[in-house]
């Protein structure tokens, strides 16, 4: 009995698949987002965070706490409530700095080539499905502007302000959810 190739195939195809499906199931549940919660963890609560920050404008809080919400809302399935979630955001804006970088001389004066934003957060995390997930780290990201802007341009563009936010909780979400 003489096999054809597409015969000889069908094992190996079917051994791929098997082995593709066992890599998928594992001991953890993965989804496609990059996201490993567990199917038991069904909601998630985000508290305010607090501007602890010197320097930083009065709407700070309630913009980063919206962006975190939001960054959770599209990533994740997890229903969102007051408190109370099996994940538990909290935390503190810790430091919102600008300051002149790259320092050029200019007429023999030292001016600012850039300026740069700086902002730590302060998150703290609770699982209370897996307390040794549990985690309080501080994350922080900064981004550059051209000197010529002064600090309340920057405050009042909010584009600027999120890209140096998403930063920040795209690096709580991958240590969070993502285990990474």
């Amino acid at each position: 009995m003489t096999l054809n190739k597409r015969n000889a195939r069908a094992p190996f195809w079917l051994l791929s698949c098997f082995l593709l499906l066992l890599a998928m199931v594992g001991c953890k549940v993965y989804s496609f987002s990059g996201t490993n919660i567990p199917p038991e963890v069904k909601t998630i609560s985000i508290s305010t965070f607090q501007n602890n920050a010197n320097n930083g404008p009065s709407f700070l809080a309630q913009r980063f706490t919206e962006d975190f919400k939001d960054y959770f809302q599209r990533n994740t399935t997890l229903k969102q409530q007051a408190r109370d979630g099996d994940l538990q955001f909290d935390g503190q804006i810790i430091a919102f700095d600008f300051a002149p970088a790259a320092i050029q001389q200019q007429n023999n004066q030292d001016v600012a080539g850039v300026n740069r934003l700086t902002i730590q957060v302060r998150v703290r995390y609770t699982n209370t499905k897996d307390p040794k997930q549990d985690f309080e780290q501080t994350f922080q990201s900064t981004r550059d502007f051209p000197a010529t802007r002064d600090i309340s341009s920057i405050n009042n563009d909010p584009a600027a302000l999120r890209e140096v936010f998403r930063n920040i909780i795209t690096d709580a979400f991958n240590k969070s959810v993502a285990n990474w």
